[in-house]
């Protein structure tokens, strides 16, 4: 089966010569009449084609992107479990049972007392990984926090003592001296 669609489907007995006779010649005259005034036909298949095309393409840049956030999501839990197994401090040791709050959940777990006082000094903050909590070193949650914030769990914000205009007012009366030793 060589040949033109044309002539296949005249062979198959599915078009008649005339109609395609007919067609042909006003393909021939359209294009004559657009080269004489200098305007382009417009195919309806070639501009539905690249239509489709630019579709086409609009979907898989949305699916690459999608899969790569996919990868990217996957690379950050891989460097955050990483760095909780690399840095976990060993709990369920002790005898004091530290409380906390997962959401709406409280939850607690046993540390010793050194482990306690270092918790709520905000030295060691406290991670999810999974369904199980970890205890990390606050520099280690730091960067757990700049990956995925929500993995932190419980962790001290050290706030910065800040006076309002009367008590600063107050004080300046009271110099510190310079060689105060503690």
């Amino acid at each position: 089966m060589s040949g033109s669609l044309q002539d296949q489907l005249l062979k198959a007995g599915l078009a008649d010569a005339d109609k395609a006779k007919k067609m042909a010649r006003e393909k021939r005259k359209q294009a004559k009449v657009a080269r004489k005034s200098g305007t382009e036909v417009v195919d309806e298949n070639k501009e539905a084609a690249r239509h489709a095309r630019a579709e086409k393409a609009q979907r898989d840049r949305e699916l690459n992107q999608a899969l790569n956030s996919k990868a990217e999501r996957k690379a950050i839990n891989a460097q955050i479990k990483q760095l909780i197994e690399s840095n976990r401090v060993p709990k369920g040791q002790g005898d004091i049972a530290y409380n906390f709050t997962d959401g709406k959940k409280v939850k607690s777990f046993y540390v010793n007392a050194m482990q306690h006082k270092q918790l709520s000094a905000g030295v060691l903050a406290i991670v999810k990984q999974g369904d199980q909590y970890e205890v990390v070193p606050r520099q280690v949650a730091d960067k757990i926090a700049e990956r995925d914030p929500a993995r932190v769990i419980a962790q001290r914000e050290d706030a910065d003592v800040v006076l309002t205009p009367e008590e600063e007012d107050w004080y300046k009366d009271h110099e510190i001296p310079d060689d105060l030793m503690w």
